[in-house]
């Protein structure tokens, strides 16, 4: 086997790699790479059905990676309902993802949902993610579950709860705490600072009402 056919099945390899991946953007960036890879293996050995094809599944990656970029950040797209804690629906996503949830959000349980204010963000009808917090007094909001789904973790839906400030500032709060030892958090791109095992967010004062 020389090194041309190497890259070829090392093409290959990555393309059904990238399918087995359940993060929407890493499997398009992925599969982008496996298209580029193969798209120079089959014009080399002049296999042109074959550079066709990638061809345009790479133009179909980069359409989708280019959408996807675009709207990680955008309001329209991502959309936040608060719900009860006690909500039927809050409950069923909590027992679906919690095995999930327990990877990331260590010593969290879903009966512990009761009493919190929950945010949930979606996508159109999908379920990106799910916030949890809680009333610790002197006007601190301690966040008990920040949760995204498999699908979404490339992203930082959450987010959209902790740039609406107004969730929290409209109940009385004036700083939101992330909870200790959550694996692989991205509060630090938010505007959140460390403090110990947790990171702090100081929010605006709200502004009074002209008489």
């Amino acid at each position: 086997m020389n090194w041309l056919e190497l890259v070829g099945w090392a093409g290959s390899a990555l393309l059904v790699w990238s399918l087995l991946q359940t993060r929407i953007l890493r499997l398009r960036a992925l599969n982008l790479v496996g298209c580029l890879i193969l798209i120079g293996y089959n014009t080399a050995i002049e296999v042109w059905p074959m550079v066709g094809l990638n061809v345009v599944l790479a133009v179909i990656n980069i359409w989708y990676l280019r959408r996807l970029l675009a709207t990680r950040h955008d309001e329209q797209t991502y959309q936040v309902v608060e719900v009860g804690a006690d909500d039927a629906f809050l409950a069923h996503t909590l027992r679906v993802h919690a095995a999930d949830i327990a990877k990331f959000n260590p010593g969290f349980h879903p009966a512990r949902a009761a009493g919190r204010s929950a945010f949930v963000v979606v996508r159109a009808d999908e379920v990106v993610g799910v916030v949890l917090a809680r009333d610790t007094g002197d006007g601190v909001a301690h966040v008990d579950l920040d949760y995204v789904t498999p699908p979404f973790r490339d992203f930082t839906p959450g987010e959209f709860v902790y740039r609406r400030s107004s969730l929290f500032t409209d109940r009385g709060f004036r700083r939101v705490v992330s909870p200790p030892g959550m694996i692989a958090p991205y509060y630090h791109r938010l505007g959140f600072r460390r403090e110990g095992e947790s990171y702090v967010l100081d929010l605006p004062t709200p502004t009074a009402p002209r008489a």
